[in-house]
């Protein structure tokens, strides 16, 4: 058992280098605390040849059982659990080759592309490395080949056992000329909000994969608590967007409740000044859907399942 998560800790730290080192260290204590915890995770792994295979390319999420991940008071059990449980759900509807490659570091799987063909604007299913504290998986919306927007999240059960989708972070973009940026792209979208356009496409994924609920870390239940300044303001106020989105409160208050559609006004309600622009941006929205939906039933195994009415 030890020298199994000694091989496993040298793949994932960079032992020639002293803090990373320090970690490894870290990480030999923390495993051997929870030795039979781990044991287990590992032997789990073990079970049938796919998941062996995944570990060979991703050894991370043993070492996401051992620290204090995904959300705020998170124990090893649960996030055992957690990691065993959004694993076996990939298993279950996704392809072998396609597992293998959305369970493992770096790849990518694009779900949409934009149809302007002087921008080179898309989304994909990835994961790598720097996302692995907050999630297993990741929507990332790219612009030119860069990150713009991305919501990290795992697949799940909640607390009455149903398949639900659980986001774990929403991060915005961090480069030079954001704003004009944003201003450009949420044109092309109609004057709807690149924040809101990356929930869109998490809440279309989430029903390919037969998700019956979509749970989002509020304030409270995000793991870091960075989105904090030093005078405890918000930088990021993931409460009012969950609400805004329209989410609401669980028993939890760590976790919010999103819809897995979006609620979409109809024409009547909107001024009579702007329809032009909310039937464009309803076009666009549909085209969104139509995409993900697609590109989705490729890799999925069971393509039923994704009808939103789970399993």
């Amino acid at each position: 058992m030890l020298s199994d998560i000694v091989k496993l800790g040298k793949r994932i730290y960079r032992t020639e280098n002293p803090r990373e080192l320090h970690r490894f260290i870290v990480f030999l204590g923390r495993s051997e605390v929870h030795r039979r915890g781990m044991k287990e995770l590992c032997a789990w792994f073990e079970q049938n040849a796919l998941r062996r295979q995944l570990l060979e390319r991703n050894p991370f999420p043993i070492e996401q059982a051992t620290r204090a991940f995904f959300y705020a008071g998170s124990t090893f059990s649960e996030r055992k659990q957690l990691i065993c449980h959004h694993f076996e759900m990939l298993q279950e509807r996704l392809r072998p080759g396609a597992f293998l490659k959305l369970g493992g570091l770096d790849a990518r799987y694009p779900i949409w592309k934009s149809s302007d063909e002087d921008i080179d604007w898309a989304a994909d299913l990835t994961f790598e490395p720097g996302q692995r504290k907050e999630g297993l998986l990741c929507v990332e919306m790219r612009l030119a080949g860069r990150q713009l927007y991305q919501i990290i999240f795992w697949l799940g059960r909640d607390k009455a056992g149903e398949d639900s989708l659980f986001i774990g972070a929403m991060q915005g973009p961090n480069m030079e000329g954001a704003r004009d940026i944003i201003k450009d792209i949420t044109k092309r979208s109609h004057r709807y909000r690149t924040k809101n356009l990356i929930l869109y496409m998490a809440q279309a994924v989430a029903r390919a994969f037969g998700m019956k609920h979509i749970y989002a870390v509020t304030n409270t239940g995000y793991y870091a608590q960075n989105h904090v300044r030093r005078d405890r303001k918000l930088k990021t106020d993931f409460g009012a967007f969950w609400e805004e989105a329209g989410g609401h409160r669980t028993n939890d208050p760590r976790f919010d409740e999103l819809p897995l559609v979006e609620p979409r006004k109809t024409m009547e309600e909107v001024p009579t000044r702007k329809r032009a622009v909310y039937r464009r941006r309803f076009a666009f929205l549909d085209d969104v859907d139509a995409q993900i939906a697609a590109r989705m039933a490729k890799i999925l195994s069971q393509p039923e399942k994704s009808t939103g009415e789970g399993r």
